[in-house]
C-alpha cells in the first residue's frame, strides 16, 4: 500500500500564496498519478488537480485554474501544489491522493492538511 502526507497548509490572507507538499512512501512503484482535492465544511470533496507519473500530464478545475500549479518530483515520490492569488472560497482541507496501475479512482488517500484564507 500507499502512505501519503500532506504539508504546507495554514492561514493566509486573500491574495497570497501557499505551497502544500504530498510525501509518498511504501508500494511507490506503481503510481499513476497523483492529485489535489479539497473539502470546505459541510461539502462535498471535489477535485482540484492531478498529473500523471509517466509524462506530467495536467488537469485543473476551472475554479483554480490560472491560480494553482501541480508539480511532481518521482525520484522523491513527491507532489506539490502552488496555490497563488488565493481567495476566502479556497478555503478548505486539502487532500493528496493517488492513483495505482491496474486501480480504478483513487485508492490512497492522505490525512488532509487545512487551508484557511481570511478576507
Amino acid at each position: 500500500q500507499v502512505q501519503l502526507v500532506e504539508s504546507g497548509g495554514g492561514l493566509v490572507q486573500a491574495g497570497g500564496s501557499l505551497r502544500l507538499s504530498c510525501a509518498a512512501s511504501g508500494r511507490t512503484f506503481n503510481i499513476n498519478a497523483m492529485g489535489w482535492f479539497r473539502q470546505a465544511p459541510d461539502k462535498e470533496r471535489d477535485f482540484v488537480t492531478s498529473i500523471t507519473w509517466s509524462d506530467g500530464s495536467t488537469s485543473y478545475a476551472d475554479s483554480v485554474k490560472g491560480r494553482f500549479t501541480i508539480s511532481r518530483d518521482n525520484a522523491k515520490n513527491m507532489v506539490y501544489l502552488q496555490m497563488n492569488s488565493l481567495k476566502p472560497e479556497d478555503t478548505a482541507v486539502y487532500y493528496c491522493a493517488v492513483r495505482v496501475l491496474g486501480v480504478r479512482g483513487y485508492k490512497y488517500w492522505g490525512p488532509g492538511t487545512q487551508v484557511t484564507v481570511s478576507s
